[in-house]
């Protein structure tokens, strides 16, 4: 009996001793781990960033040619894809709902803006409108006051359309006695004779080697006082808010990526090709961007760097136009900041060997 009792006292004693023993091990092992914290796999401690979309409001062409050039050069900073949209009517809407990127007309996302979409601008690939008028050469047709009288081929409530009566309201000149001509905006249509002249962006144009080529007179309405933004570039508000440093980068990527396409046109041209060889013809390429030039660096610019007159001028020629009202402030809807920041950390972005001058 009392070696039984011995036997049950000294198995107590064991499992004690063992779960002494074992409690002990895992303090240890955790100290070990907080004193070498490098035990622990990297892998587990990595958080992959998530992929940023850049979303073109058109198809793939020189207007595009800084976005195209940004990515295939990989002047991107974070992982970012590439797409377009050509046939979003709610472009702006899309760009807010998948927390992208876009770049699209000032007009439009204003006006988007205006109805309460939460986007932001925070830079412009086309610094000033790509609209224009055109008439042929012949037609004796050079100033806005020639068109008194005469039949303009346009789209109804399109950039050019509002851009047009803008400028001839600021001129004093009677926008009545012009004949709108509703989706005869094509070359096509001048050449026959269907219209007088056509509002169309300047890349647009029929370049020299095109069948039936005409020489044309261009009315720019930049020549006459109406400056607003051409392509802008802008983001979904949760994207600024929540990971500034992408839009930073992308702006930084975007910027080099307008540099290298107007720095050595036989470089950046077959780069430009390669995204669609089918569509896009390397002489053809070379001549839009030619015409563009301009608009992506203004003489005495820097490129992506808009600023807030530019806007206001938008904004008025919008509620003119009675396509809107200003429900949302631009204060609220259009950041300069970035583009400041951006060059304040880079300052060589802006700098003479930024820019080749003539190519």
């Amino acid at each position: 009996m009392s070696q039984s009792r011995s036997q049950r006292r000294s198995k107590r004693r064991t499992r004690r001793y063992a779960t002494i023993g074992l409690a002990a091990a895992a303090l240890l092992g955790t100290a070990l781990l907080v004193q070498r914290p490098d035990s622990v796999p990297k892998q587990a401690l990595r958080v992959p960033a998530a992929k940023v979309a850049l979303l073109l409001d058109g198809p793939y062409g020189a207007r595009f040619a800084g976005e195209i050039a940004a990515l295939k050069q990989g002047f991107f900073a974070s992982d970012t894809s590439l797409a377009v949209r050509p046939d979003d009517p709610d472009f702006v809407q899309t760009i807010a709902r998948e927390h992208a990127i876009g770049v699209t007309s000032g007009q439009k996302f204003l006006l988007a803006a205006w109805r309460g979409v939460p986007v932001t601008a925070f830079a412009a690939s086309f610094l000033d409108t790509s609209v224009a008028i055109f008439a042929l050469e012949s037609s004796g047709l050079r100033r806005p006051a020639d068109l008194i009288g005469k039949r303009l081929g346009c789209r109804r409530g399109s950039e050019g359309d509002v851009i047009f009566d803008a400028m001839m309201a600021q001129l004093g000149l009677p926008r009545s006695q012009i004949t709108k001509v509703a989706d005869r905006d094509g070359f096509d249509a001048l050449r026959a004779g269907e219209v007088d002249a056509v509002i169309a962006a300047i890349n647009d144009q029929p370049d020299p080697t095109s069948p039936g080529y005409v020489r044309l007179n261009v009315i720019k309405p930049q020549e006459y006082g109406i400056h607003v933004p051409g392509l802008v570039y802008f983001a979904s508000n949760d994207l600024i808010h929540d990971r500034p440093s992408v839009i930073a980068d992308a702006l930084q990527g975007l910027i080099r990526g307008w540099q290298f396409v107007y720095s050595d046109y036989a470089r950046s041209v077959p780069v430009l090709a390669s995204v669609d060889p089918e569509k896009l013809k390397p002489d053809r390429l070379k001549f839009e961007l030619q015409q563009q030039r301009n608009l992506v660096l203004p003489t005495g610019g820097r490129i992506a760097d808009y600023d807030e007159s530019r806007w206001r001028t938008l904004r008025d020629i919008l509620k003119f136009a009675k396509l809107g009202e200003e429900e949302v402030p631009l204060a609220q809807s259009v950041n300069y900041q970035f583009v400041r920041d951006v060059y304040r950390r880079s300052p060589n972005l802006g700098g003479p060997g930024a820019w080749s001058g003539e190519n």
